[in-house]
């Protein structure tokens, strides 16, 4: 099948984890913004009517072949790929004592290794188009660490290393690679805390509240349209903290 291009030449970003709050709002904004929309999620399929500019489905990052298969995918329906977004995750929370190998790896191997995986396929054709942009979602928890979530906070620290180190590697190809800290958002990831732990958080920020979705789904949407911008950790709230 010869690969058809958007008519009007837009650009095409696939999105991971599409099917959380922060992904739903993510697809809304580059479809604003008039990107072409790949929109997966893990088990379940993104909200959305598929049509020339939005396409969802499912992929497990966790799955090298099926990363691989996804970027095909994109490939053959719109012949470019020229933004990442990976925001596919998972909770397994537990204090170290208690915490498994199956806890650890799982957390790890979506966050961390599940973007590793899609940077390695998407990057190809990037590099061949001469240009391209990765987002990777962390979290202020990879600054201060939170208790009960060392798997997570590990995992997002990681993200910013490799958000860094590929940026150094891949810029000459005119490849950028950024990282954002959205802020604790009003999702599904935290809706095992109480009234007084989101309180606290609000009282954290300079602004006496928390994030909403669409406000870094917007700056993400901006960001993966620039060129000169690269090897960058973005936080997106009012919680103001030190780096270390």
């Amino acid at each position: 099948m010869t690969p058809s291009l958007d008519a009007e030449g837009r650009r095409v970003v696939w999105i991971t984890g599409a099917a959380g709050g922060l992904g739903s709002a993510l697809v809304e904004a580059f479809l604003e913004a008039g990107w072409c929309v790949a929109a997966t999620g893990h088990r379940s399929v993104p909200r959305g009517t598929p049509g020339a500019r939005l396409w969802v489905g499912t992929a497990d990052v966790t799955d090298s072949e099926v990363v691989r298969a996804t970027v095909g995918a994109v490939l053959e329906r719109w012949g470019r790929l020229d933004a990442l977004m990976n925001n596919a995750g998972c909770l397994a929370d537990a204090s170290v004592a208690t915490m498994t190998d199956a806890q650890w790896d799982r957390v790890l191997d979506v966050h961390l290794k599940g973007a590793f995986r899609c940077c390695r396929e998407a990057l190809p054709p990037m590099v061949s188009a001469g240009g391209g942009h990765i987002l990777n979602v962390s979290s202020l928890a990879a600054r201060e660490g939170v208790r009960g979530q060392a798997n997570y906070a590990a995992a997002k620290a990681g993200l910013v290393g490799l958000t860094l180190s590929l940026a150094r590697e891949v810029g000459p190809s005119g490849v950028c690679v950024n990282a954002v800290l959205p802020g604790m958002l009003p999702t599904g990831m935290i809706a095992g805390l109480g009234p007084e732990q989101v309180s606290a958080q609000e009282s954290r920020s300079v602004l006496g509240r928390l994030n909403e979705l669409r406000e870094p789904a917007r700056f993400l949407a901006g960001l993966a349209a620039l060129r000169h911008v690269s090897g960058q950790v973005f936080a997106l709230d009012g919680r103001v903290s030190r780096w270390v």
